[in-house]
């Protein structure tokens, strides 16, 4: 007989502001636990050295998580001009050093570069595999190797200060799979003088800002019932990037089961990706065909379940 898996079934995200020090695997996993939750993940990584956003997915809000991590996010990072480290961050050793320090204008100039669709290699101590193994593993262990350019859209990059003349504080908007860490240092090496990330944080992440994340110290402070109430943020947030379309009940029950269903509202596309809602909760997401979703993933959540029963009533 299979083991019940322990925890509650509760469904939702949870919105984090990361502390450094501590790794992403280890934030969802204080999160499970704070929450009492049979299932979480996060959608995207965050260096255990940075701050900011992680936002975590718990029950069937994981199924939502690509969505927000092919989103849209926002960095506000301080470079530190003048010096190259093994792992393009304070972690790293220094292997190089300058005394070039390029001015505000030419560093402006240098950003421009980085805008738009660019190819950007991952820094060698990362989580990219390599014939089946971690980058950094092979790298702590002496290893040489090249890691391929991956593309990379960049929305915004911007001098947002200069502290002074080894420090340029920096603020970006970027797409799915961007190093913040190759940044530094390929604006080090275009301007001359080296670079790498001193500190990094994570603004926004899709839908999710830093503005009302939770801390950890929120985690160990409150209760699991008053985590639940005041900071379980409904799945469908994870949807905020999709068109909504609507359905009634029967439908919602033919959705469910992984069969089309009738949807009305956004004009469409035939084939466009969307999801459906009933009475404001998501349903199903799919490809639209000429007024029916066809479901890709299905939501049931306790609250869904209740209602599919009553409608089956």
């Amino acid at each position: 007989m299979a083991r019940k898996r322990k925890g509650r079934n509760i469904s939702g995200w949870v919105v984090l502001n990361k502390p450094a020090g501590v790794s992403s695997t280890s934030v969802v996993g204080k999160v499970r636990w704070a929450f009492d939750a049979r299932k979480a993940g996060h959608a995207g990584t965050l260096d255990p050295t940075a701050t900011g956003v992680l936002a975590v997915a718990l029950g069937e809000a994981t199924k939502t998580v690509p969505y927000v991590t092919d989103a849209l996010k926002a960095y506000r990072f301080v470079v530190r001009l003048g010096q190259s480290t093994q792992t393009d961050d304070v972690e790293g050793a220094l292997v190089a050093t300058s005394d070039l320090r390029p001015s505000d204008d030419v560093i402006k100039q240098s950003l421009s570069q980085f805008l738009g669709d660019i190819k950007q290699v991952p820094p060698t101590y990362s989580a990219v595999k390599v014939e089946g193994e971690r980058a950094y593993a092979r790298a702590r262990d002496g290893e040489d190797f090249d890691l391929a350019a991956r593309p990379l859209w960049v929305e915004e990059l911007t001098l947002v200060d200069r502290p002074d003349p080894d420090h340029v504080i920096l603020h970006m908007v970027c797409g799915k799979g961007g190093y913040v860490r190759s940044i530094a240092r390929d604006l080090g090496e275009a301007l001359g003088c080296y670079g790498h990330v001193k500190t990094l944080h994570r603004v926004w992440s899709g839908p999710f800002t830093d503005h009302d994340a939770l801390s950890f110290e929120d985690l160990d402070r409150l209760s699991r019932d008053e985590l639940s109430q005041s900071h379980l943020r409904p799945l469908e947030e994870g949807l905020t990037f999709l068109p909504r379309m609507v359905c009634n009940a029967a439908e919602a029950v033919r959705l469910r089961n992984g069969n089309p269903g009738s949807v009305s509202g956004s004009t469409l596309e035939y084939g466009d990706e969307c999801w459906a809602a009933c009475d404001n909760h998501a349903v199903a997401v799919g490809r639209y065909r000429a007024g029916l979703l066809q479901p890709t993933r299905v939501f049931n959540t306790p609250q869904q379940k209740s209602r599919a029963d009553a409608a089956d009533a």
